[in-house]
């Protein structure tokens, strides 16, 4: 069984284009960038009605060789930026001794995009604010799935430093021992 290489890129077109080397381990890409990178699966190139169109667009990166299969085909759901189509809901019932009735065949519309899998460099600019004010910002609709998993790597920190625990009704702190509580009872 032979490893996949895949490539050592900032983003998926360049993934595809250009990209800076191919490996197979995370120390072997985090060489090749000189500095950290993380493994994603991103879509690129353009959407396709029927899953048809799309293999025989994208033919040539899907048949390849195993040690070359970094892309596949995957259908998603065709959105709106911002606004996801949902389904409506089904009202439970219970007859004939089952308790949910038989699905309506409603589906949400769907396109075949092309999902590529590579070693992604991680640039300066990914550490991001705070999820906090990152939420309040004018244009925190728009945010796209980067900012997001950006945001989502960084550690929490506080707004402001951590007060002392508090002291409850039958707990002191004796004058030889500040730093102990007794309880009182």
């Amino acid at each position: 069984m032979s490893a996949i290489f895949y490539p050592v890129a900032p983003d998926a077109e360049a993934a595809l284009a250009a990209p800076l080397g191919r490996a197979a381990r995370e120390r072997d890409a985090a060489a090749i960038a000189a500095g950290p990178v993380t493994f994603v699966s991103d879509a690129a190139g353009p959407a396709y009605e029927d899953l048809a169109a799309a293999t025989a667009a994208f033919a040539s990166l899907t048949d390849a060789p195993p040690e070359d299969r970094f892309c596949q085909l995957r259908q998603v759901v065709q959105g709106a930026p911002g606004r996801w189509p949902v389904l409506a809901p089904v009202q439970p019932t219970f007859a004939d001794g089952s308790r949910w009735p038989k699905p309506g065949g409603g589906k949400l519309p769907t396109l075949w995009r092309l999902s590529v899998s590579y070693w992604r460099v991680q640039r300066a600019e990914e550490i991001a604010q705070q999820a906090r004010a990152a939420r309040r910002k004018a244009g925190a609709g728009a945010m796209g799935g980067d900012d997001l998993r950006a945001i989502a790597r960084q550690p929490l920190r506080p707004i402001r430093p951590q007060q002392p625990l508090d002291i409850g009704l039958f707990e002191v702190r004796p004058p030889e021992a500040p730093d102990t509580l007794i309880p009182d009872e």
